[in-house]
């Protein structure tokens, strides 16, 4: 079961279905849209950059238009997608627009975990949805975004409880406008330096608001080039040193190097390993 709307006016798309809609990923596709895997009855299967990844039942992944799905095997679940002309346009607070705790709030994926009591607010808010999709009118569009505001609302809520993000807002906004940073300049700048100065901190100032979140600003920098990397190793047929040059290296062998420090391989061992086990990936 797939619904769509479709706004022509602004392109808006805001997709609802099931396991059918993910099913169009049968092979590593980059998703170029915002989704909501909503996992209920039974564990979901599925590939993220490579990865295999299993989200457990009643529990919710976000991802992000940059990130490439793979679909292996799933039951019950829902599914939420939408893209930017849809959502992001539209003046949200801080913590719920598309830069948001959700998508930008951490260093990895955000995963929600649903209590019985939450399932049920969902439950009613998807029921709403369906709803409202066929419900075709002048203010359906507004609904329909005033609904997703309500469920952004209500997970970033629910990620902020299980994650204790009691730390003080100045920090997490801190840690979330460099996370959006590296995503927007990882290619060209590499050092911790650059963003410091973009944030109008001192480099040390920055690494002391990480502290306490187990990786420093350089780590992000350096897993996000690697991510790049590996990507472009899993869904291109790029050499190393197209890659290198891509992510902003004059020489491969400056990425080579970092690329080993962090995965024990150099990438043409990578690729090797790849062509061995396709579905694993890394």
């Amino acid at each position: 079961m797939i619904k769509e709307f479709k706004e022509f006016s602004t392109n808006a798309v805001l997709k609802i279905g099931d396991k059918e809609l993910l099913q169009a990923y049968t092979t590593s596709t980059l998703i170029e849209l915002y989704t909501f895997i909503w996992c209920r009855d039974a564990e979901v299967i599925l590939e993220i950059d490579g990865v295999s990844t299993i989200l457990k039942k009643n529990a919710i992944i976000v991802l992000t238009p940059n990130q490439y799905i793979r679909f292996i095997d799933a039951s019950d679940i829902i599914v939420y997608q939408f893209n930017r002309e849809f959502y992001c346009i539209k003046d949200h607070d801080k913590e719920v627009s598309c830069m948001g705790i959700l998508f930008y709030g951490n260093s990895s994926i955000s995963i929600i975990e649903l209590e019985i009591k939450e399932q049920k607010k969902l439950d009613q808010l998807h029921n709403v949805f369906l709803d409202e999709l066929d419900t075709v009118d002048t203010i359906q569009a507004e609904m329909l975004r005033m609904l997703m505001a309500r469920f952004i609302i209500t997970t970033t809520r629910l990620i902020k409880q299980q994650n204790n993000y009691n730390t003080p807002e100045i920090q997490v906004d801190l840690i979330r406008n460099f996370n959006i940073l590296v995503e927007t300049h990882f290619r060209e700048k590499h050092t911790v330096g650059f963003y410091a100065e973009k944030l109008f901190k001192s480099s040390k100032t920055l690494s002391n608001n990480f502290s306490k979140f187990g990786k420093s600003p350089l780590q992000i920098i350096h897993d996000r080039i690697i991510l790049e990397a590996k990507r472009l190793l899993i869904y291109t047929n790029k050499s190393a040193k197209e890659i290198a040059y891509e992510i902003g290296f004059e020489d491969a062998s400056h990425l080579s190097r970092m690329f080993k420090k962090h995965t024990s391989i150099s990438p043409s061992e990578f690729k090797k390993q790849l062509k061995l086990n396709p579905v694993k990936g890394y």
